[in-house]
């Protein structure tokens, strides 16, 4: 029952890694007629002491964990205070729900060119023209993309309105698997609204919690869409913004240079999967304590 699932996994995720594992070894230029040569450490050793290419590098790292260090709590937290308000029984509850859930069902691509309109600069922008309507004209041509001081920010509101939505509708469901009588019986205890959340609530939904800050960490950290399509037509400050991802694949399509991408992705999924093993083994110590 596995095999397709595992043969779909190994050829659009294993093949292409291994791949690239290998490319990182090679110096291979898109468009050059020479022949792929042998480089070795070459593209591991640039990536980490030369400053044209190890800068970039650490400042896109950085940026990629400042985003995930911001979006992974509070999409988190905003998910959770969003499914507890919708784990209620009331008229339309399904429409709300559905409400929440529809900006998860916009392409990236899409969400950006919305983002784009409200945040444009001068009277473009929808956000400054409520500004300026709400200062009487004091304040209302800030550019909050091409800003280094709220283009992250901006990144950052931009990818929890579109992804909070799927982590709402995942703790929905463990809420919804809480049996109804601890909370009757904490209701019998005299027990607050706050102690039901923290004594009932939470224990009840804590392993799903642990799921989706993880899925959430790995999700902000392949972070490119919204970026791209942003610097490329929304004027949004790249060295302020530029991630990872957005490093890779600059340098495989804008420079032409494969092994080094390819070098930049194999560092980057090691440094991925230590923080994952980490936040795993932090997630497992808690819940044994």
């Amino acid at each position: 029952m596995s095999a397709p699932a595992l043969g779909g996994l190994i050829a659009f995720v294993g093949v292409p890694f291994v791949y690239a594992v290998v490319l990182s070894f090679y110096n291979v230029r898109l468009g050059s007629p020479l022949p792929p040569r042998f480089f070795g450490l070459e593209q591991y050793r640039r990536i980490f002491t030369d400053p044209d290419m190890s800068g970039p590098f650490l400042r896109s790292l950085l940026n990629n964990l400042t985003f995930a260090a911001v979006v992974v709590p509070v999409q988190t937290g905003l998910a959770l205070a969003l499914a507890i308000l919708l784990n209620r029984k009331l008229k339309a509850i399904g429409l709300f729900r559905s409400l929440f859930f529809l900006p998860v069902v916009f392409p990236m691509a899409l969400v950006a060119v919305i983002w784009r309109l409200i945040l444009a600069r001068g009277g473009d922008g929808l956000l400054n023209s409520a500004l300026n309507v709400v200062s009487f004209g004091n304040w209302g041509a800030f550019d909050w993309l091409g800003d280094s001081l709220t283009a992250m920010a901006s990144i950052i509101v931009l990818s929890v309105w579109q992804g909070v939505g799927f982590q709402m509708v995942i703790l929905l469901a463990g809420l919804q698997q809480i049996p109804g009588e601890l909370y009757e019986a904490a209701q019998l205890d005299r027990a607050s609204a706050w102690q039901q959340f923290r004594h009932v609530t939470l224990p009840g939904i804590r392993g799903t919690l642990v799921f989706v800050a993880m899925l959430t960490s790995v999700l902000s950290f392949r972070v490119f869409d919204q970026i791209y399509i942003l610097v490329k037509g929304g004027g949004l400050d790249e060295d302020s913004t530029r991630t990872v991802m957005y490093q890779a694949v600059t340098t495989a399509f804008d420079q032409n240079n494969i092994g080094q991408a390819s070098a930049i992705t194999v560092v980057f999924f090691l440094v991925v999967v230590a923080l994952t093993l980490i936040q795993r083994r932090v997630a497992r110590t808690g819940n044994e304590d």
